[in-house]
């Protein structure tokens, strides 16, 4: 009998059995966040500085993820680029994945998708405000797994509007990943200037 897992519920331990998928920790795997990223104009940084200023007043109260998408990563798209040619915005994209080996189907939705083409850019996962990166992360990484594109890299963003954590997927030969330094609104400085720059470096990069 088929067996029906939710991608939201499956631990990082688990997504790395099920898909034969390591963490690779080395810096080399993950360069496309550090280092000579895109510079942010003056406009630009005021848009963030007031979106911080935003939703560090919201979160006082409770958020929620409609609310996260709305007042934090709504703004980062638009200064990355991606509202516009050659790319495209899908939100909460229903995936199916088959696991033959233990007859099981693992099921999801993608909060936000960005796709030039045929090939998978960025998939954002965010949750509400308060919860943890370690529970979205397992459930990024499972969607990132189905990229039509194994042979090239799948980038993934996890938020819950105040911290965020970028992914690197590679899904060939070897199914590895890497992470970002996460990133966070509780800094005096405004990580989101750092943020929308590793946004505008993977536009940037797929243009090419």
């Amino acid at each position: 009998m088929l067996q029906v897992v939710q991608a939201s519920e499956l631990t990082l331990h688990e997504v790395e059995t099920k898909f034969n998928l390591r963490e690779n920790q080395e810096d080399s795997f993950f360069p496309e966040w550090q280092g000579n990223l895109p510079e942010l104009t003056d406009t630009e940084k005021q848009t963030l500085d007031q979106t911080k200023t935003n939703f560090l007043y919201l979160s006082k109260y409770p958020v929620s993820e409609e609310v996260v998408k709305l007042v934090v990563i709504s703004p980062l798209l638009s200064i990355a680029g991606y509202y516009s040619p050659p790319f495209r915005i899908r939100t909460e994209v229903p995936v199916k994945i088959s696991l033959e080996q233990n007859n099981e189907e693992v099921r999801g939705r993608i909060d936000i998708l960005v796709v030039r083409e045929q090939l998978w850019i960025l998939v954002i996962e965010s949750k509400e405000a308060g919860f943890s990166l370690k529970q979205a992360i397992p459930q990024a990484l499972t969607y990132m797994m189905l990229t039509p594109t194994p042979e090239r890299p799948t980038f993934g963003l996890v938020t819950n509007g105040t911290e965020f954590r970028f992914i690197k997927l590679l899904a060939q030969p070897t199914p590895e990943y890497g992470f970002s330094d996460l990133l966070t609104l509780q800094r005096r400085q405004n990580d989101l200037y750092c943020v929308a720059s590793i946004l505008k470096r993977f536009a940037d990069l797929m243009r090419q």
